[in-house]
């Protein structure tokens, strides 16, 4: 269950008119500290990014379905036993806290652009600079 400020950060971006990734990212930011904090452990940077995303689709943010879950996603799930909910935190706090560090995640960042490809890449940064400029 997420933070109830969490949530009402993702609102606020929904209110202001900002992307539906933009709002997820509240969620992924409260995984992060989740995992720093040994709430519990990931494997890997995507598994903190999926759970933060599973998060914000839950809470009802407006986010596109990809991947493999998204094929299984159109039947309803039954809420998961309190047995299996134990069982699967009891998991992940046995996991690794080194996913959620600043080095995994500006790895992961740097990969994520170079699959974008470059003439995304150089658009992204010239609207980086455009903002930054409109702030100053």
């Amino acid at each position: 269950m997420p933070e109830r400020e969490t949530i009402e950060r993702a609102r606020k971006d929904a209110r202001e008119g900002k992307s539906p990734s933009t709002q997820a990212g509240e969620f992924v930011r409260e995984e992060i500290h989740h995992i720093r904090e040994g709430k519990h452990g990931a494997r890997s940077t995507e598994q903190v990014i999926a759970i933060g995303l599973s998060k914000a689709r839950r809470a009802g943010v407006k986010l596109p379905k990809r991947g493999k879950s998204a094929a299984r996603s159109k039947t309803r799930r039954k809420k998961a036993s309190a047995k299996r909910s134990r069982a699967v935190r009891k998991a992940l706090k046995r996991e690794p806290r080194k996913a959620a560090s600043h080095r995994a995640l500006s790895k992961k960042a740097r990969s994520t652009a170079r699959a974008r490809g470059q003439a995304k890449r150089s658009a992204a940064a010239r609207k980086a600079a455009r903002t930054r400029a409109a702030r100053s």
